[in-house]
């Protein structure tokens, strides 16, 4: 176990990508100093106030500058707006000596070697001995750049290669030099997986390394074929896409948000770098993508790429006559079979099997695909499992070349390879002579891979934090309904798994929470609510809602309703701890079921909230209630507090979601001592589990129910009332808004009291599911929530 600590880090250039990797350190609580070139000439606004090049604000300005953009660009880069105040900037003329007291220095420079070499030079004048040293590099050999320094400085540098943005994308590719220290790599490769939330992949210093060295070929590959197939770019953007577990943003709209001219760097880097690659051809450009960097038609940047905005049109380019036309909608036969198949996974079979256009794309790029990654060993990876990996982390792949290939079969994957004139490489055909017929295989809830050199199935380094539902499923099931799989994750504790679509909360789902707190009160010590899946749970099953409204069946509805509430209830008083792993998308009824449990072990990647106001309700699993209480629990002795009951109505009513699991702090959805964050989500079952386990261990007592939260009645309803009269007058909520907002206020207020009064969670409960009924009656509800079933989007009537 090594003891370095980081502490603080420098990173050197403030770039989109400097930037961005400076926030994210900044994100984990480490200390940043982000240091850029010190401008050469005065802006007209600078001229004007009278400064000099010598002011510290001239001489900073390209860092502040660039730091501000950052931090105003969205997706954000950053958890939270305080923790920016960890960053501290300078230049590299008055502040470099700083860098003798940071822990890990980080060159994050224009890529150009003789540049990255002169920074190299200034910064071991001022590094101090064993300071980790590295480069962001996406492609430059990391041999050239450590030529002519220090031996120390050899032994602790090597290249650290973040993915933009550094924020959202996982993949940190580790690549050492000739004389990096095996401590380091092993240090960094830790560091990355734990602190930054990566998934660290050690990569050999070969050009582009793993993941743009397979995900620029699988682009180049397309742009060849797309022309050959007679396919549009709107059509290879629907192949490309979510059916195959890829980014909605697919081929071409990715390569519109990165920019032609990044995916052409690289590109031209490995066509002129990599003489002997079998493929070396296709890193060629074709004629349309010259003719696109020549019209600077490089995207988003400079307004116009494979895709164009006009007004409110979206407009694709034709790559046979380069004019821009109106995007048209897109339909495969072969895309259409895989509509009933929800695992992506199970998907591949039908997709190589299609008799139509869609199918003979497949085919020609899987083969492609399988046959280069097959020949990418020993070149650039020892192990076939790391390009699987640098693939999903790197490029949002749900699977990796290799998961897709066994998905098919490896034996039929050669056959469709070899109807394109390819062949596998040959380890691939003695792996099947071995007796080996997959990539991978599951033992003992872990997995293993197939290990190239000694013809066996290895386990996986590095699963041991983990915990992988997909290869405990089968084995470790307790309880199966069409809603939830119980499994036992063992040492006395549970994990409820939802698995209906978007992991909605219906009835099956609360049955299936029901029975596993039944299950482990009776035989086990705790219980966790969790999945890995995309998204924790988009909430309650509105279609179902719906369903019962338009029918008037207001008895069923009400007894739905109450169902939800009571389970929810159940989480919070069982006889065992419960705790819930919320990540992604945690909506309506999953937000208030993880606002019910005892504790939160939320993924930072966690965009909770109460959405109900969208479809037209409040909300009714609890949530109102909850709100109301917790306003209750943050009264303090001189408050005023009408104007902390507020703070939570208007979470509420202005249907907030948090941008990560930091700021649902501030909305009082998660709770300071209760619940915690873990960055890598990968983690998070592993410490659900160890959290649920350590309060059954040290004397779980089950709650007792709540009868003193205190609602302030008559005083608080009228304030609200005044308040969303005037919202309305003045336009800023509808009339139905409106009517959404005072029956929210009669609950939080806990009805017309005439004073302040304690009451029970019961009694709020009672009034958050009247007023979620009477709603249901009103026609603009149910266009409301009709519109969110057919759009996915909310309506504002």
């Amino acid at each position: 176990m090594s003891k370095r600590r980081i502490k603080k880090v420098a990173i050197i250039g403030s770039g989109i990508m400097g930037s961005g990797i400076a926030c994210h350190f900044a994100n984990i609580g480490v200390d940043v100093l982000l240091l850029d070139i010190v401008p050469r000439e005065l802006t007209p606004a600078e001229k004007a106030k009278g400064l000099t090049l010598e002011d510290k604000a001239v001489r900073n300005r390209l860092v502040n500058d660039a730091l501000t953009a950052s931090l105003k660009s969205k997706p954000s880069p950053i958890y939270h707006s305080s923790f920016a105040k960890r960053i501290t900037t300078g230049n590299l003329d008055d502040d470099i000596a700083k860098v003798k007291d940071v822990d890990w220095i980080m060159e994050v420079v224009v890529e150009r070697l003789d540049i990255k070499k002169i920074v190299f030079e200034k910064l071991e004048k001022h590094r101090k001995p064993g300071t980790l040293i590295t480069s962001n590099t996406s492609g430059i050999p990391i041999h050239f750049m450590s030529e002519g320094r220090s031996e120390d400085f050899q032994k602790h540098f090597c290249g650290t290669h973040f993915f933009n943005p550094a924020r959202y994308l996982k993949l940190f590719e580790i690549i050492p030099g000739p004389k990096t220290d095996a401590s380091v790599l092993e240090f960094l490769n830790g560091y990355g997986e734990q602190f930054l939330g990566k998934t660290s992949v050690v990569a050999k210093d070969t050009p582009a390394f793993i993941g743009n060295r397979i995900g620029i070929f699988g682009i180049q590959s397309l742009f060849h074929q797309v022309k050959a197939l007679d396919l549009t770019v709107e059509e290879v953007d629907k192949l490309t896409g979510p059916v195959i577990g890829r980014p909605k943003s697919a081929t071409f709209r990715t390569v519109d948000v990165v920019g032609l001219d990044t995916l052409v760097h690289v590109a031209n880097g490995i066509h002129e770098n990599c003489p002997n690659d079998e493929a070396h051809e296709l890193f060629k450009l074709p004629d349309f993508i010259n003719t696109m960097m020549e019209n600077k038609w490089l995207g988003s940047k400079t307004g116009q790429g494979f895709y164009k905005k006009e007004g409110r049109d979206i407009l694709a380019l034709d790559l046979n006559t380069l004019e821009y036309k109106p995007t048209k909608k897109t339909k495969f036969a072969t895309l259409e079979l895989t509509k009933t198949i929800d695992k992506v996974i199970d998907r591949f079979t039908v997709l190589v099997s299609g008799k139509d256009k869609a199918g003979d794309f497949y085919r020609k790029n899987f083969a492609a695909m399988f046959s280069y990654v097959s020949h990418r060993i020993p070149e650039i990876t020892d192990e076939l499992y790391k390009i699987d990996d640098a693939m999903k982390a790197g490029f949002g792949w749900e699977h990796g070349p290799f998961q897709i290939w066994d998905a098919v079969g490896v034996a039929k994957g050669i056959d469709i390879m070899k109807a394109e004139g390819l062949e596998p490489a040959a380890w691939v055909n003695d792996m099947l002579a071995s007796g080996s017929t997959s990539f991978y295989s599951v033992k003992n809830g872990t997995t293993h891979y197939y290990d190239i050199p000694k013809k066996s199935q290895e386990k996986i380094p590095g699963q041991d934090g983990f915990i992988i539902l997909d290869n405990i499923r089968k084995s470790k099931e307790v309880f199966k309904n069409t809603g939830v799989v119980v499994e036992d994750l063992g040492d006395g504790i549970l994990n409820c798994e939802f698995q209906s679509k978007m992991n909605t909360i219906g009835g099956d789902v609360l049955a299936g929470l029901n029975k596993a707190v039944e299950i482990a009160e009776k035989d086990f010590a705790g219980l966790v609510i969790g999945n890995q899946a995309a998204n924790f749970s988009v909430g309650a099953n509105i279609g179902m809602i719906f369903m019962m409204a338009v029918e008037q069946e207001y008895d069923e509805l009400n007894a739905a309703i109450k169902y939800f509430q009571d389970t929810m209830m159940r989480m919070r008083y069982s006889s065992i701890p419960t705790v819930s792993a919320p990540h992604g998308m945690t909506l309506g009824g999953g937000c208030e079921l993880s606002m019910h449990v005892d504790k939160v072990v939320a993924a930072a990647e966690t965009y909770i909230g109460l959405v109900e106001f969208g479809v037209g309700v409040i909300p009714g699993g609890g949530g109102s209630k909850e709100m109301a209480l917790r306003a209750s629990d943050s009264f303090k002795k001189g408050d005023v507090e009408l104007n902390t009951l507020q703070e939570y109505f208007l979470t509420i009513g202005m249907a907030k979601v948090a941008t990560s699991a930091y700021e649902a702090f501030d909305m009082g959805i998660l709770q300071p001592g209760k619940d915690i964050i873990v960055v890598n989500k990968d983690r998070q079952l592993a410490t659900a589990k160890a959290h649920a386990k350590l309060m059954a261990e040290t004397g779980y007592t089950q709650p007792v129910k709540r009868t003193d939260v205190k609602v302030l009645g008559k005083q608080a309803l009228g304030m609200f009332l005044v308040g969303t009269d005037s919202m309305e007058a003045s336009k800023f909520i509808s009339e139905h808004d409106h009517k959404i907002a005072n029956k929210l206020a009669y609950v939080m207020a806990g009805g017309d009291l005439s004073e302040p009064t304690l009451v029970s969670e019961q009694y709020l409960l009672d009034l958050e599911r009247e007023a979620f009924l009477s709603l249901c009656t009103e026609r603009k509800t149910l266009e409301r929530i009709q519109h969110m079933l057919k759009t996915g989007k909310p309506l504002r009537n």
